[in-house]
């Protein structure tokens, strides 16, 4: 394809560097429509709500959001037209090991910020064959539910970190167009380890499946389940304020402590651990992805419920014996010890 046939098309720079987005808009105004970002997230936004974009350049290291995460988020998109987006990347690092991570996480083409005009509409030729003209109109197919497009676990039947972050995303955008709510509950299975430890994996990865069907069968319609760790569930879930998701964790946690999985004749403890993040409440988020990541930063056990004071009273009695008191003043504070209890009773 040629640029001819791509006229009025848009194609997207994203590097903090003015002078290599000047160069670059210099080279590709011949031919193409040029919008320029300065870091990673602003370019995600433009990328997102522009149809018209067919190409984005890229730089690596840039402020807010990298150009890892940007290739993430591309290559993770919701969107068949953004998660198939060739991507050519903006490089000043020739490391083989740098360009292995990029190619890996779906860099399509590389550009040295040093070549000359000649290499660079050399590579943007290449791009511009990946780069699929509109197709004729078809007939509109019966939509599908989104979670079906996601990838997926075979064993949990949960969505994958890719999935999460995709499904995420859409439900991002939808928020912030509708003034919608959009909470996450980050879940981490913190006995998953010891058990496997204990008992091998395949018996711990039994147990999360136990989990993933508990967790499941609490989900509001419209509500998504992923996995971003072995041991670690996140749970979107728009429409829901803070308060509302936090419900939701009180109610898994005692259901998940109720839970009997009985392994060997002997009964598996299940200890876990929330985190919770909503958009209301987290003005820093400019993404689904940062709600996912500030859940997880705050994921902690659920506090161990405080002794009664007849409790610490019995715990000071058996300090004092081992201190030889005096026998009156020992009758004297099991004589409180024994009101007190009476009155808890």
């Amino acid at each position: 394809m040629h640029a001819a046939q791509l006229s009025g098309k848009r194609v997207l720079v994203v590097d903090d560097s003015k002078f290599v987005r000047t160069t670059f808009r210099n080279i590709l105004s011949k031919s193409f429509t040029v919008l320029e970002e300065a870091d990673g997230e602003a370019g995600w936004q433009t990328l997102a709500s522009d149809p018209g974009i067919v190409i984005v350049f890229t730089d690596l290291d840039m402020p807010r959001l990298d150009g890892f995460g940007l290739l993430a988020r591309i290559r993770g998109s919701s969107d068949a037209r953004v998660r198939a987006m060739p991507v050519a990347i903006i490089t000043g690092d020739e490391q083989a090991a740098t360009k292995k991570r990029a190619r890996e996480a779906g860099a399509s083409s590389f550009i040295s910020k040093s070549a000359d005009g000649p290499e660079v509409l050399t590579r943007i030729d290449r791009l511009m064959k990946m780069v699929r003209p509109p197709a004729a109109p078809a007939p509109v197919p019966a939509p599908v539910p989104a979670p079906a497009l996601a990838p997926r676990e075979s064993f949990t039947g949960v969505l994958s970190a890719r999935g999460l972050v995709g499904e995420g995303e859409r439900h991002y955008v939808s928020a912030r167009r509708h003034g919608s709510e959009l909470s996450v509950l980050a879940l981490r299975i913190d006995s998953h380890a010891e058990l496997a430890r204990r008992e091998g994996s395949e018996v711990a990865e039994q147990l999360l499946a136990r989990i993933a069907k508990v967790v499941l069968g609490a989900l509001r319609s419209g509500d998504a389940l992923g996995r971003t760790a072995p041991d670690t569930f996140v749970l979107l879930a728009p429409g829901a304020a803070a308060p509302q998701i936090s419900a939701v964790a009180g109610r898994l946690r005692e259901q998940l402590g109720n839970a009997q999985v009985a392994y060997r004749g002997r009964t598996l403890g299940i200890a876990c651990s929330f985190g919770i993040a909503s958009a209301a409440t987290d003005g820093a988020a400019r993404s689904a992805e940062d709600l996912i990541h500030f859940a997880l930063q705050r994921l902690k056990p659920a506090p161990r419920p405080r002794p009664g004071l007849g409790e610490d009273l019995e715990r000071a009695l058996r300090t004092l014996e081992r201190a030889s008191p005096s026998e009156e003043l020992l009758n004297r504070i099991a004589a409180i010890a024994k009101a007190l209890k009476a009155r808890q009773q």
